[in-house]
C-alpha cells in the first residue's frame, strides 16, 4: 500500500541565518532566531526531492524514424521485437500517441524540477532514433533511479476508459529483482495520478514481454494514461491544461514512493 505524503517544493534558498537580537513591538518581545528558523523550515520544506533524479520516457516516437528493425525482448533472449513503434492515436481528437506521450513527459520534467528532482529525458521532439532497449539504458546510464515511461491506451471498445501501469512481475525471466520495486512505483503513481484527474483506476497490471522493461536495471513502471479509444479520456487528455493535471499526478506519485523509502 503506498501512503502519501506531502512534500513542499524547493525554494532554491540553502541557508537564512539567524542572529540572536530581540526586537519590542506592540505585541512584546520577539526573538528574530525563531522567526528566521521558522522561515527557513516553511522556505525549504522536507528534503525528499533532493538528490533523486527521474528518467521519463516519452514513449512511442514518430513516423519520420523507421524503428521497425528488431532487437532483443531482454538480455540474452532469442525473441526479437521492433525497436520502437508510433503508439495509437485519440480517435476523437486525431492527436497522436506519440505527441501525447512528449507533451504530458515535458510538463511532468518542469514539475519534477520545480520540486527538486534531477530528470533525464529519452527524447525531447518526435525525429531522435532511439530504440526501446536503448532508453532503458539510457537512463541507467545517465544516474537515474527509477525509470517512469509515459503512454496511453487503446482498445477496440470505446467503453474502455481509465488508467493503469504496468510493472514486471515477481517471476520476469530478466528483471525479477525489480519486482518489488517497481510494484511499489506503479501503485504509487497510479493512485495519484487517478486522484489527480478522476480517472477510474484499473490497477496494476504485469507483463514480461515488454523491451524496454526487461532491459531495466532500476525501478520501472509504464503509466498508460487513459484510453485514446474513450471518448472522454481522449478529449481531457488532449487539453493542454488537462495534461497539467495529469503531469502533477504523476509527480505526486513519485514523490510519495521516495517519502516511503
Amino acid at each position: 500500500m503506498c501512503f502519501k505524503k506531502a512534500v513542499a517544493k524547493s525554494s532554491g534558498f540553502s541557508r537564512i541565518f539567524a542572529f540572536g537580537l530581540m526586537i519590542f513591538s506592540g505585541a512584546g518581545l520577539i526573538n528574530l532566531c525563531t522567526v528566521c528558523a521558522e522561515a527557513t523550515d516553511e522556505l525549504q520544506g522536507p528534503p525528499v526531492a533532493q538528490s533523486h533524479i527521474i528518467g521519463i520516457d516519452p514513449g512511442h516516437q514518430g513516423p519520420n524514424v523507421d524503428m521497425s528493425d528488431l532487437e532483443p525482448l531482454g538480455p540474452g533472449s532469442t525473441e526479437m521485437k521492433a525497436k520502437a513503434s508510433t503508439g495509437t492515436q485519440g480517435t476523437f481528437s486525431c492527436l497522436p500517441e506519440y505527441q501525447l506521450n512528449l507533451d504530458v513527459s515535458l510538463k511532468l520534467q518542469q514539475i519534477l524540477e520545480n520540486r527538486g528532482y534531477q530528470t533525464v529525458l529519452t527524447r525531447t521532439d518526435n525525429d531522435t532514433a532511439i530504440s526501446n532497449k536503448e532508453r532503458a539504458e539510457y537512463v541507467a546510464g545517465q544516474g537515474a533511479e527509477v525509470y517512469v515511461r509515459i503512454h496511453a491506451n487503446g482498445a477496440e471498445s470505446s467503453s474502455a476508459a481509465g488508467a493503469l501501469t504496468i510493472s514486471p512481475s515477481s517471476s520476469n525471466p530478466y528483471v525479477s529483482q525489480l519486482y518489488d520495486d517497481s510494484n511499489s512505483l506503479s501503485q504509487c503513481i497510479l493512485d495519484a495520478y487517478c486522484d489527480a484527474t478522476g480517472f477510474e483506476n484499473r490497477g496494476v497490471t504485469y507483463a514480461d514481454n515488454m523491451t524496454g522493461i526487461n532491459w531495466s536495471t532500476i525501478p520501472v513502471t509504464i503509466v498508460e494514461m487513459g484510453f485514446m479509444t474513450n471518448e472522454s479520456d481522449d478529449l481531457k487528455m488532449s487539453n493542454p491544461d488537462f495534461q497539467n493535471t495529469m503531469a502533477s499526478g504523476i509527480a505526486d506519485g513519485i514523490d510519495a514512493y521516495f517519502a516511503e523509502k
